[in-house]
């Protein structure tokens, strides 16, 4: 760890993530090899940094090492750039010209967003990789070259190579050592020290006082997700350093100064569970229903006993209503107080029921019952979610968003139920 916090202090990393000492770790084990390197991670999380620690750290830190973006090189003209070509090899070729590849001949080539790299160029520099030889554009010419090759990118590389848009063959040669990158929302605990780093910079550059955040401040800076990373952050530290009257920032001058910064880095369902067939929206709908059965059932049972206490009815043994203590005909030496008898009990047992068993009920000595009818009843998870927006719509006068409230799920889940089930 001792040689850890000497690197980030050697090249101006802030922070203690797990994560972020990760994979510094990797990049300076890897450093005294000339294997290649994969850094991936999100734009904005520093990938070029971890390509010149390694640089730095390596054999070659004496020889030249450039930083080249793929992605900001046009097609025709890339060839050329990497590898050189010679006079006439096309128009406005007046005269030969040294590729990177060549120029750095014992360095370090940091190929930064490598997803973006033509499917002609790869073939190139898949041969570089694996015999270290190339041919300018133009040229038969076979040239050798010593360059260690550091890759980096903020695609899923192997998406691409399942679309056909990048080589498979290439990608296993240049993810000889994978490095990721954390993003900045996965050091949490590290937003905080950057953007203080980045306020005394700040500071210093325009003659002032840094700014310093209050509590609340301080949580909505570490709750926002941070799309941008580092580098959306020290824009941040810069807008507000340079608009704020205030040296002590507020909450609610930090929402002034940046709007978006009440985004919230909160987890969201983005595709339905494919075990159980529906998301969490549609689970909660389900529970609330089961709730409203519940009630219903008591309320059937408080029914049951309203009639029974009505009609002076004697009754032996009603399965499930143990708690309302009814006495029974065996044990009864005066007539009931039916007036002491709760109408409705508050939460009865529903454990206690026994499934499809019904007790008769006795008059006299003689039992009398009707034969019942069993009808199923309809469980469809759709047609019951129907029913509960319909009422919750009903009893709101048609108020989507209190209805959403509610039945306890968002403005947006409603919305799509509705249309859903064509309930405009």
């Amino acid at each position: 760890m001792a040689n850890l916090n000497a690197i980030k202090q050697r090249f101006g990393i802030i922070g203690q993530s797990e994560l972020l000492n990760r994979a510094l770790d990797t990049a300076v084990r890897v450093a005294n090899t000339d294997l290649s390197v994969l850094i991936t991670g999100e734009s904005g999380v520093g990938k070029e940094i971890f390509s010149k620690i390694i640089h730095n750290l390596s054999p070659r830190k004496h020889n030249k090492s450039i930083a080249i973006n793929c992605g900001a090189i046009p097609e025709g003209t890339i060839n050329s750039e990497l590898f050189g070509h010679e006079k006439g090899a096309f128009t406005g070729a007046s005269s030969d010209r040294k590729g990177y590849f060549e120029s750095h001949d014992g360095g370090t080539i940091f190929l930064d967003e490598i997803g973006e790299m033509p499917l002609n160029t790869q073939v190139f520099l898949l041969r570089v990789l694996e015999t270290g030889e190339f041919v300018r554009v133009g040229s038969s010419k076979v040239i050798r070259t010593d360059v260690r090759i550091i890759a980096a990118t903020n695609v899923d590389l192997r998406e691409k190579v399942k679309k056909g848009k990048f080589r498979e063959d290439l990608y296993f040669r240049l993810n000889t050592v994978p490095i990721r990158v954390p993003a900045l929302r996965e050091r949490q605990g590290d937003i905080y020290m950057l953007f203080r780093k980045f306020a005394v910079d700040f500071a210093e550059k325009y003659r002032t006082e840094p700014v310093r955040l209050d509590e609340q401040a301080h949580l909505l800076l570490e709750s926002y997700r941070w799309p941008g990373n580092i580098r959306e952050l020290k824009n941040v530290a810069e807008q507000v350093s340079v608009l704020a009257e205030k040296r002590l920032i507020t909450a609610a001058d930090l929402i002034q100064i940046i709007p978006n910064i009440q985004d919230r880095n909160l987890p969201a369902l983005t595709k339905e569970d494919p075990i159980n067939g529906s998301n969490f929206q549609e689970r909660e709908i389900l529970y609330k229903f089961l709730f409203e059965m519940k009630n219903d059932l008591n309320d059937l049972k408080g029914l049951v006993y309203e009639m029974i206490r009505n009609n002076d009815l004697n009754v032996s043994s009603l399965t499930g209503l143990s708690e309302f203590k009814l006495p029974t005909i065996n044990n009864m030496e005066k007539p009931v107080d039916t007036e002491n008898y709760p109408v409705r009990p508050e939460r009865p047992n529903l454990d206690l029921m026994e499934e499809n068993q019904v007790k008769p009920i006795i008059i006299g000595k003689e039992e009398q019952y009707s034969e019942l009818e069993i009808v199923d009843e309809n469980l469809s998870l759709e047609e019951n979610e129907k029913i509960l927006i319909k009422r919750a719509l009903k009893k709101h006068n048609g108020k989507r968003k209190e209805a959403a409230q509610d039945l306890e799920i968002s403005e947006r889940t409603l919305y799509r139920k509705i249309k859903q089930y064509e309930l405009q």
